[in-house]
């Protein structure tokens, strides 16, 4: 299938490629995630979009910004009378033009909070899909590298400042590691990957991680803040020494160097889609569609796999703009998620998580 890459993203890539300098629930069987009754669904959603007319945008987390663009690029052959645009500016940022009625749906990686001023009945959680979290490094000639949630979290914390620590030496026996400084980026706007990635680290090494979990944390003053995905790859591709945290989208697509991360039975797993899936298999579907996949159970789990969400409001007023956003999200999680995420690095999700969100989205009310 030819796809067409949004603009934006493949612009921002390719200025950080240009500088790389390093070495360089129940998924179901594949990565479709679909069945027969998947496949009812898809075709049903289809023909219900292709009817749709008028614009409507999103605004929000910048971790799923990839499979959405790309999405979108691919709808003009499916609902050609409907314009849908999405800006990549942070969790935090789509949720407060969410509050503001400035957009009509908000991508987020994590979840509303009480003082943000968005009434917990007016709105619903859509869960659209999922991703590792990779951490990133540049290590010119370590080309694999393991590393645990006490030793991340030391790193982050600048507990550990240089790469032959005996700490990461411990967990790469026969490695050759430099003793050059570790240089750590991170998000400096307010960011759900961050949210997760802290989140984790919380539940990985309680006894290590003291900066808690949230959209922003107090970091050291010695950390490099980027804006979005792309800023904390540029930091990293820039420095060697460098770490950071990344959709794993994004890291493959860069070619940047990923290290496997020890999951909550021991085993070290590389980020990837099938790392992703066997994540969510063990993950629970709240009443409000909201889950947890981080740190979870299963020996193939990737253990930083993120959630992420479209938060859409329980009613709209304008009958064209809420049908639109309906029926653009349903096809975003049914045949938008089976014919983009996979090729950039995401995981459709369970089809009993889609069912859901599918119902939730029916019971949004327009006009």
């Amino acid at each position: 299938m030819n796809r067409r890459r949004p603009l934006v993203r493949t612009a921002a890539l390719l200025a950080v490629s240009a500088i790389f300098v390093t070495g360089c629930g129940d998924s179901g069987s594949d990565s479709s995630g679909s069945d027969s009754t998947a496949t009812t669904v898809q075709s049903e959603t289809s023909s219900a979009i292709a009817d749709l007319t008028g614009s409507i945008k999103g605004s929000g987390a910048s971790f799923p910004d990839a499979f959405y663009q790309e999405a979108i690029a691919g709808l003009a052959d499916v609902a050609p009378d409907l314009t849908v645009t999405y800006e990549a500016i942070g969790s935090s940022s789509g949720r407060e033009q969410f509050a503001q009625d400035l957009n009509d749906f908000a991508g987020s990686d994590s979840l509303v909070k009480d003082d943000e001023g968005i009434d917990p009945d007016s709105f619903s959680y859509i869960p659209t899909t999922a991703a590792s979290i990779a951490v990133v490094y540049n290590l010119p000639g370590v080309d694999e590298l393991q590393l645990d949630g006490p030793t991340v979290a030391k790193i982050f914390e600048r507990k550990i400042t240089s790469w032959d620590d005996p700490a990461i030496t411990a967990l790469n026996e026969g490695v050759d590691l430099p003793s050059t400084e570790i240089t750590v980026a991170r998000r400096a706007d307010g960011s759900g990957t961050t949210k997760n990635f802290t989140k984790y680290l919380e539940s990985a090494a309680p006894d290590d991680w003291t900066l808690g979990s949230d959209d922003t944390v107090e970091w050291p003053a010695d950390t490099q803040g980027g804006q979005q995905n792309p800023g904390v790859a540029q930091i990293v591709t820039d420095t060697e020494g460098g770490i950071g945290y990344l959709d794993y989208g994004n890291a493959k697509e860069l070619g940047v160097s990923m290290a496997s991360i020890q999951n909550s039975e021991g085993n070290f797993i590389a980020p990837s889609i099938e790392g992703t899936q066997a994540a969510l298999e063990s993950a629970e579907l709240a009443d409000d569609l909201t889950y947890d996949p981080l740190n979870g159970p299963g020996a193939d789990s990737y253990p930083i796999t993120a959630p992420t969400y479209i938060l859409v409001h329980t009613s709209y007023s304008d009958a064209t703009k809420g049908e639109a956003v309906v029926g653009f999200v349903k096809w975003l999680i049914t045949d938008g998620a089976d014919s983009y995420a996979a090729d950039l690095g995401y995981a459709p999700l369970p089809e009993s998580f889609r069912e859901k969100a599918i119902a939730a989205l029916d019971a949004v009310q327009v006009g």
